[in-house]
């Protein structure tokens, strides 16, 4: 599979204050993006996740390192043309309609009459704003300002989409819908760099993940790799059983409707609970196994930093 972004060794300083001084951002950052795949950027607030996407996109430029797309240098003009690219917070003109804001960023790409027409078109369809097309985009909400700035970063039918934080501020609903346009993105062979702190979204979606702390990659690699498949407790929800009883066999916690919820960190101490349970004429509600989760690795490798 080929690499459509590689990053080796790159390194950003910013000076800041009265008296200015120096911090460095990025410390030396290397990873790569493979053609097809939808590759999450993770990292708390301030980790610099933020700054790679401007280094890549020769908004800023690095101190250090080494920056290529669609296997030219970042800031080869032919390399750029194959880019989208939604900001996390984007500025639009809201005096605009949506239909004439998409139709505007065709022409700075040079793109010809008809071919913008029936872009727009099938464009405004794929985010679904068919409905608000003729809407100034001081009207939008929220989450409609997301899929029209999702909508811009493909005028140019990119074969790298990069995404800061396009999720944030939306609602479950809105999460959805922008995780399924990624989805569909990818089976049309697009490849896709998805900025987010919002783990359960990336953990749904991504191919592969690298973690940004500090400043370094901590971690990166297929999450199926990097996430143990061991079971750290089993949880069980009963009713019709003490909870002094269920501390025998593990953590009881009061739940709903006289419910309990049971963490059993020992699996031999599973089939245990079942018998108490069947003894007293109680109810098992349900049984779930807990694996590590990709929120489980972040927390781990943030909290120590």
């Amino acid at each position: 599979m080929s690499t459509i972004l590689s990053v080796d060794g790159l390194r950003k300083t910013f000076s800041s204050g009265f008296i200015p001084r120096r911090q460095e951002i990025l410390k030396g950052i290397s990873f790569s993006v493979a053609a097809g795949e939808i590759f999450g950027y993770l990292g708390p607030n301030g980790a610099g996740k933020t700054t790679t996407i401007n280094c890549v996109l020769g908004l800023i430029f690095p101190d250090a390192g080494r920056i290529e797309l669609c296997g030219r240098p970042h800031l080869d003009p032919r390399s750029k043309t194959k880019v989208g690219f939604l900001p996390e917070n984007p500025y639009f003109y809201d005096y605009l309609t949506a239909r004439e804001f998409l139709d505007f960023y065709g022409q700075l790409f040079g793109i010809g009459s008809d071919a913008r027409r029936s872009r727009v078109a099938k464009l405004l369809t794929l985010v679904d704003m068919e409905r608000a097309a003729d809407l100034p985009l001081r009207k939008f909400s929220r989450g409609m300002l997301q899929r029209i700035g999702l909508a811009q970063a493909l005028i140019n039918e990119p074969s790298l989409v990069i995404l800061d934080e396009p999720l944030g501020g939306l609602d479950p609903l809105g999460r959805k819908d922008v995780r399924d346009i990624i989805l569909r993105l990818r089976g049309e062979g697009k490849t896709v760099l998805l900025s987010s702190h919002i783990l359960q979204d990336i953990e749904m979606i991504c191919d592969r993940v690298a973690i940004l702390v500090g400043g370094r990659i901590l971690s990166q690699g297929r999450l199926i790799d990097l996430i143990s498949e061991k079971i750290l407790f089993t949880e069980i929800v009963v009713s019709g059983v003490g909870e002094k009883d269920l501390a025998a066999h593990g953590e009881p916690l009061s739940a709903q409707s006289g419910r309990t919820l049971l963490k059993v960190y020992e699996d031999s101490r599973v089939p245990a609970v079942l018998d108490l349970v069947r003894d007293r004429n109680g109810k098992v509600h349900s049984l779930l196994p807990r694996t590590q989760t990709l929120e489980d690795l972040f927390v781990d490798m943030v909290r120590p930093q």
